[in-house]
C-alpha cells in the first residue's frame, strides 16, 4: 500500500515538473519570437488608435442601436426589409473587421482586456442568431430570445467612451461596500417580514393578500423601501383595524428608505467622484505629455535644420552662418519654429544653464559655511593664544 502511494506520488511530481518544463519552454520561445511584419503591424495599431477610427466605431455602433429601434415596428421592418439586411450585413463585417484588426496587432495581450473579452462576447451573440437559423430552422421558439439579445451590441460604445469606462471602474469599486449594505436591507427586510406576518398575516382578519407567507411579506415590504403605493397598502391594514400598523410601517420606511437606500446612492457618489478625479488628473497628464511631445518635436527639427545650416556653411565656403540664418528666416511660415543663430536661446541650453546656476549656488553656500567655519576656529585659536603665553611666563618666572 505504501509502494503503491510513493510511486503515485512520485509520478504525479514527475508529471508536474515536465508540465512546468514544457511551459517555461513555450513561454521563452514565445518572447523570443520575432514578427517580421512590423511595419504593418505599427499601421494597422495608428489605425486602431486614432480619432477617425474611434469617431467611424462610434457612428456605426449609434446607427445599429437606431435601425434596431426602426427594426421593432413590424410595418418599417415589412417595408425596409433589404435595407435591414444589408445594414445588417454591413455591422457585421465592421465588427468582425475591428475584432480582427485589435487581434492582429496583439494577439497575445488582446485577451487580457476585460474590454476586448466584451467585445468577443458580443461577436459571439451577434452570430447565434445566424447559427439557429441554419441548424434548427427559421420557426426555431426560442430564436426571438437571440433577436432580442442582440441590442446588447449598444454595450460596445464602452470601449470607446472613457467616461462610461470610468463609472464602470467606480461601481466596480463600490462592490464590497454596497453589497454589506445590501445584507444589512436584506437583514432588516427579514426581520420585519416574519413580524409582519406574526402581525398581519396569522390572525382571522389577516391580509392574505400582501402577509398571507414569508414571499408576499418580502415584496410588500420591498414596495415599502422604494415608497412605491405605500399609502394603498397601509389603507388595506387599517381596513382590518390593526393597532401597530402605522408604526410598523412608518418604522420601516424610516429605516429602509430614508437609512439604507441613502447610505447605498452616498457611497456611489463618493466612489464616483475619486473616479471622476482620477480620470481629470489623467487627462491632464497625457495633455502634459503630448505638451512635451510636441516640443521634442520641435526641438529635434529645430537641430536638424541647424545641421543642414551647418553643413551647407561648410559647402560654401563664401557665406557665413549668420547669413545662412538670415536666409533661412524668409523662407519660414508663421507656424514654423524660428531657428535663432545665437544657441543661448535654445531650450536645452537655457535648461543646462538654470540647472549649472542652482549648482553654483549650492557651491557657494557650502563654501560660505565652510568660510564661517574656518573664522569661528581661528576666533578660538586667538583667544587661546593669550592664555598660553601668560601659562609659559608663569612657568619660566617659577623655574628661576
Amino acid at each position: 500500500m505504501s509502494q503503491h502511494f510513493y510511486h503515485q506520488n512520485h509520478t504525479r511530481v514527475i508529471s508536474d515538473s515536465l508540465l512546468e518544463n514544457v511551459s517555461l519552454l513555450f513561454y521563452e520561445k514565445l518572447w523570443k519570437f520575432q514578427r517580421k511584419d512590423t511595419q504593418c503591424q505599427a499601421f494597422v495599431k495608428r489605425v486602431i488608435m486614432s480619432r477617425l477610427f474611434k469617431i467611424i466605431m462610434i457612428s456605426t455602433i449609434s446607427t445599429n442601436a437606431f435601425f434596431m429601434v426602426l427594426w421593432t415596428d413590424y410595418k418599417t421592418r415589412y417595408n425596409l426589409f433589404r435595407l435591414f439586411e444589408v445594414s445588417e450585413l454591413i455591422f457585421v463585417s465592421i465588427y468582425s473587421s475591428e475584432f480582427c484588426m485589435k487581434l492582429y496587432v496583439d494577439p497575445i495581450n488582446y485577451w487580457k482586456d476585460g474590454y476586448n473579452l466584451l467585445d468577443v462576447i458580443i461577436i459571439i451573440i451577434i452570430f447565434i442568431p445566424y447559427s439557429l437559423r441554419k441548424i434548427k430552422g427559421k420557426h426555431y421558439p426560442y430564436l426571438n430570445i437571440a433577436d432580442g439579445v442582440q441590442s446588447l451590441r449598444i454595450l460596445k460604445l464602452i470601449t470607446y467612451s472613457r467616461g462610461i469606462r470610468t463609472l464602470i471602474t467606480a461601481v466596480g469599486q463600490t462592490a464590497y461596500t454596497v453589497a454589506s449594505v445590501l445584507i444589512l436591507l436584506f437583514v432588516l427586510m427579514y426581520i420585519f417580514a416574519v413580524l409582519g406576518f406574526c402581525l398581519f398575516g396569522v390572525p382571522e382578519r389577516a391580509d392574505l393578500n400582501n402577509w398571507g407567507n414569508l414571499a408576499l411579506a418580502f415584496f410588500t415590504l420591498f414596495s415599502l423601501a422604494t415608497v412605491d403605493g405605500w399609502t394603498d397598502l397601509q389603507q388595506q391594514l387599517d381596513a382590518r383595524n390593526f393597532i401597530l400598523s402605522r408604526s410598523f410601517t412608518i418604522i420601516f420606511i424610516l429605516l429602509a428608505s430614508f437609512v439604507f437606500l441613502s447610505m447605498f446612492v452616498g457611497v456611489m457618489i463618493i466612489h464616483t467622484e475619486d473616479s471622476v478625479k482620477k480620470l481629470e488628473r489623467e487627462l491632464m497628464l497625457e495633455r502634459h505629455m503630448t505638451r512635451m511631445e510636441e516640443k521634442h518635436v520641435i526641438l529635434k527639427r529645430q537641430q536638424e535644420e541647424v545641421s543642414k545650416l551647418m553643413q551647407t556653411q561648410k559647402n560654401v565656403d563664401h557665406k557665413s552662418f549668420t547669413e545662412l540664418v538670415e536666409k533661412f528666416k524668409k523662407t519660414l511660415r508663421h507656424t514654423d519654429p524660428m531657428v535663432l543663430d545665437d544657441f543661448g536661446t535654445s531650450l536645452p541650453f537655457i535648461d543646462v544653464y538654470l540647472s549649472t546656476l542652482d549648482n553654483q549656488d549650492a557651491t557657494i553656500y557650502k563654501l560660505q559655511e565652510l568660510y564661517y567655519e574656518i573664522v569661528h576656529v581661528l576666533s578660538l585659536m586667538l583667544e587661546d593664544l593669550p592664555q598660553k603665553k601668560q601659562s609659559q611666563s608663569l612657568e619660566k618666572v617659577e623655574e628661576k
